[in-house]
C-alpha cells in the first residue's frame, strides 16, 4: 500500500529521489546568482561611491582647500572681518530665534494632528510639507506681498508699533519660520504615533491632570526627536538664501545673511572670503547633523531593548 505524497527517507533513499534532489538543489539560478552576486554587490558600491565623491565630496575638499589656500591666519581675518561676521552673527540668532518658535509650535502641532480629529486634518497633515516642495524664493515674494513697507499690514505694523518686518531681521525669522516648520513636526509625529496610551490613562485614573500627563509621561519619549527636529531646522536655516535674498534686503551690518555676504564676494572675485565663510557653515551645519543622527541612532537603540 502506497500513501499518497509518502516520500522514502534515510537510507531507504532511492537513486532517483537524490538525483531529483541533487537537480532541485543546484540550478541554473542558482549557479549565477552565486557567480554574479559578488560582482553585481561591488558594481553597487562603486556606483554609488563615485557619485558621492562626484558629488559631495569633491565640491566640499575645494572650498576647505580655497578657504585654507593662504593659512589659517588668513583664514580667521577673512571670518572676522566686520561685514562678515556680522553676517555670520546674523545668521546665527536668527536661526535660533526661529528654532526655538518651531520647536515649540511644532511640537504642538504634532501633538495636535496625532490626538484630535477634525474637519480638514489630511489637508493641514498635507500642507505642511508644502514648504518642502515650492521654491524658496517663492517664500520670499509671498512675505514681500504680505509685509511689505507699501502692503496694509505691512504700513500697519510700522505706524503702530514701529516693527519693520521686510529688510529686516523679523523678515529672515518669518522666512525661516515657514521653511523649516516641517522638521521638527515629522521628527515628533512618528514616535507620538507609536506611543502606548495606556499608561496615560493610568496617570489620568490616579488623578494626574492633563498638564502632568504630558510633562511626566508623554514628554519624555519625544525629547529626542524634538531635538533632533531643531537641530534639522537649525542646519537648514543656516543655508538659506532663495527667500531671505527677497526678504533681508542685502544690507551689509545690518540684514546681510552669511549666504547673501557668500555671493556678494563671488561677484566681487574675493574667492577667499567666500570659501573661508562657507567652511564656517558648512562646518556647523555637518556638526548639527551629525549630532541629529547620532541622537536618531541612540533613540532606536533604546526602542530596541
Amino acid at each position: 500500500m502506497v500513501v499518497a505524497g509518502w516520500k522514502p527517507t534515510g537510507p531507504q533513499l532511492s537513486p532517483f529521489y537524490e538525483n531529483m534532489n541533487i537537480q532541485t538543489a543546484i540550478t541554473p539560478e542558482s549557479k549565477a546568482q552565486s557567480t554574479s552576486l559578488p560582482w553585481g554587490r561591488w558594481g553597487i558600491r562603486s556606483i554609488a561611491l563615485s557619485y558621492l565623491i562626484l558629488v559631495l565630496i569633491i565640491p566640499l575638499l575645494v572650498i576647505v582647500r580655497d578657504g585654507f589656500s593662504q593659512g589659517l591666519a588668513e583664514f580667521w581675518r577673512q571670518i572676522t572681518l566686520p561685514a562678515a561676521w556680522a553676517a555670520l552673527k546674523l545668521t546665527f540668532w536668527t536661526s535660533a530665534v526661529m528654532t526655538i518658535i518651531n520647536t515649540i509650535m511644532g511640537t504642538l502641532t504634532a501633538f495636535v494632528l496625532v490626538r484630535y480629529d477634525f474637519p480638514g486634518k489630511r489637508i493641514l497633515n498635507s500642507i505642511i510639507d508644502l514648504p518642502l516642495a515650492i521654491p524658496t524664493l517663492v517664500t520670499g515674494v509671498m512675505l514681500v506681498i504680505l509685509f511689505g513697507p507699501q502692503e496694509a499690514l505691512g504700513a500697519w505694523l510700522k505706524e503702530t508699533f514701529d516693527l519693520s518686518v521686510i529688510f529686516a531681521p523679523p523678515g529672515i525669522i518669518l522666512a525661516l519660520l515657514f521653511l523649516t516648520f516641517p522638521f521638527v513636526v515629522r521628527s515628533v509625529q512618528p514616535v507620538l504615533l507609536e506611543l502606548d496610551r495606556a499608561q496615560e490613562r493610568a496617570a489620568a485614573t490616579l488623578g494626574a491632570g492633563g498638564w502632568t500627563i504630558f510633562r511626566r509621561i508623554i514628554l519624555p519619549p519625544l525629547s529626542l526627536p524634538i531635538i533632533t527636529g531643531a537641530l534639522l531646522s537649525f542646519a537648514r536655516a543656516i543655508g538659506e538664501f532663495g527667500s531671505v535674498v527677497i526678504v533681508a534686503g542685502n544690507i551689509p551690518l545690518r540684514s546681510q545673511t552669511a549666504a547673501v555676504y557668500v555671493l556678494g564676494e563671488v561677484e566681487s572675485d574675493n574667492r577667499l572670503g567666500a570659501s573661508a565663510v562657507s567652511i564656517v557653515m558648512v562646518a556647523v551645519a555637518f556638526g548639527l547633523l551629525m549630532l541629529a543622527d547620532y541622537l536618531r541612532r541612540r533613540r532606536v537603540r533604546r526602542e530596541t531593548i
